[in-house]
């Protein structure tokens, strides 16, 4: 076990040690100029699809609305409530700026990663899709990279199924533990029991759930910080020259300065909204749109949703209050949160970030559950395997909410992690002539007053297309974006 944990160790001193971080950021640079700045271009469609439900009612296709969804439910989740917390204290209130920064490029990313997945998606015959990268990878570079699609498909299963849903397991036990009193085992036999029902009807169910949870979550999470902003938007301004003047340096309030706050901001915002690491565009390529960077546009949103927003309100709880002091011995994530929101607005608050915090991990569990059963058809088409995973991870989801050290056997998640990362960071770079081709048709539609451009796989008879996926575009309800 030692000998494993030694090698995994290496494996993650080699990606998130010295080298993804740096390569995340360059890489989302590169295509926010390459693609001409084109999440701020489309900012504005990114909205309509939140009011947008589509014509799905009755019928088998996953919405756009759905699928964005799904992945806000899954990108949003400890980080931004505990992340946050932990990036401002070691790295200062100039980390903030830093996390909004990589939110901003990072939106580019998204896009590119998304439109991808969506263009060779296939169909499962019934309405619904799979996609992702390792069908990206296998479908556009072709079969002699089939083995790298492979070694994604391992690491997504190890790290988001089974590692990190452990490790949601065992912060919902102990956040309801801690604050409401519940034993572990009765939270461990209550996630198993819903996650159980919930995926055991595949995606459909997983989307219908993240359209009631993640609603919910969000504009709860979102009003009450708001609340806490208002009672002090006076000290707004000077809270927001703070973390500007701290991100370059100036009035440094903790050790190391400008370079913490930009370790510490560039670690947790990549951590938070997750663009370049694959997991999303697995959600992104359920969705039934007539474009593939229909797609791509929306889930850049759930970049800004997850980070310039959710992240913001909690960094904004924390320094609008007196609980966090610079330079102060450092305190849990979650307790400086929750500290501040008792500080601003009484004891009662513990309870609902409590709440927040389940409903977040809640919709964390469900997205890392359809990325690894993705991952499993990539590689096998036997649906007892895709079972078998559903019973795992409902065992796994039990013991790490009832055996908290259980967790310590997952050390190998964001090691592979890692190695996912770098994997689609490659294929995306190798993909990227064939994504300006088809951000180039979009643009051209535009351009000829068409307000929702339809892909016509036969322009693009040189890709190997899944043509089922694409026929019925120009049938379906237009997605606003």
């Amino acid at each position: 076990m030692e000998l494993l944990q030694q090698f995994f160790g290496i494996i993650g001193d080699l990606t998130w040690g010295w080298s993804l971080i740096p390569f995340l950021v360059i890489f989302g640079v590169f295509f926010t100029i390459a693609s001409r700045f084109v999440q701020f271009q489309f900012f504005k469609r990114m909205f309509g699809v939140l009011l947008n439900k589509g014509d799905n009612s009755g019928k088998r296709e996953i919405s756009g609305r759905q699928a964005l969804l799904l992945s806000v439910g899954g990108r949003v989740g400890g980080g931004n409530i505990a992340g946050v917390a932990v990036a401002i204290t070691l790295g200062g209130p100039g980390a903030v700026f830093w996390m909004w920064m990589i939110a901003l490029i990072g939106m580019a990313t998204s896009l590119v990663e998304c439109s991808l997945a969506q263009l060779f998606k296939r169909s499962n015959g019934d309405g619904t899709y799979r996609g992702g990268p390792a069908r990206t990878i296998m479908f556009g570079l072709g079969e002699e990279y089939k083995w790298l699609a492979a070694i994604y498909a391992v690491c997504l299963i190890a790290s988001f199924a089974l590692g990190f849903n452990a490790f949601q397991g065992n912060t919902v036990a102990g956040a309801a533990q801690d604050s409401l009193g519940i034993p572990r085992l009765w939270t461990g036999l209550f996630l198993t029991v819903v996650a159980g029902f919930i995926v055991f009807g595949g995606i459909r169910r997983i989307a219908m759930a993240a359209d009631v949870v993640v609603p919910i979550m969000a504009i709860g999470y979102l009003a009450m910080s708001f609340i806490v902003i208002v009672i002090n938007i006076g000290d707004l301004p000077s809270v927001i020259i703070t973390i500007v003047s701290n991100a370059f340096g100036i009035g440094e309030m903790v050790g190391g300065g400008m370079g913490a706050a930009l370790a510490q901001g560039l670690k947790r915002g990549l951590f938070s909204n997750e663009a370049g690491l694959g997991s999303a565009p697995n959600v992104a390529a359920t969705a039934q749109v007539d474009h593939p960077i229909a797609q791509g546009i929306t889930q850049s949103l759930s970049v800004f949703i997850d980070t310039i927003l959710i992240c913001s309100c909690t960094a904004f709880v924390i320094l609008l209050g007196t609980v966090y002091v610079p330079g102060a011995e450092s305190i849990d994530g979650v307790v400086l949160t929750q500290q501040s929101l008792v500080s601003h607005l009484g004891s009662w608050t513990q309870y609902f970030l409590t709440f927040a915090i389940l409903l977040f991990a809640f919709s964390s569990i469900i997205y890392n559950y359809y990325l690894g059963e993705n991952a499993l058809t990539f590689l096998t088409d036997n649906p007892l395997a895709v079972n078998a995973l559903r019973i795992l991870v409902m065992a796994i989801l039990f013991v790490g909410s009832v055996a908290p050290g259980a967790t310590s056997v997952f050390f190998f998640s964001d090691p592979m992690m890692g190695i996912l990362a770098v994997v689609n960071l490659l294929a995306l770079l190798m993909l990227f002539p064939t994504l300006s081709r088809i951000l180039a048709d979009y643009r051209q539609q535009l351009k000829r007053g068409v307000e929702f451009p339809v892909f016509d796989a036969a322009k693009f008879a040189d890709l190997d297309l899944d043509p089922d996926a694409w026929q019925s575009s120009s049938s379906t309800k237009r997605e606003t974006t």
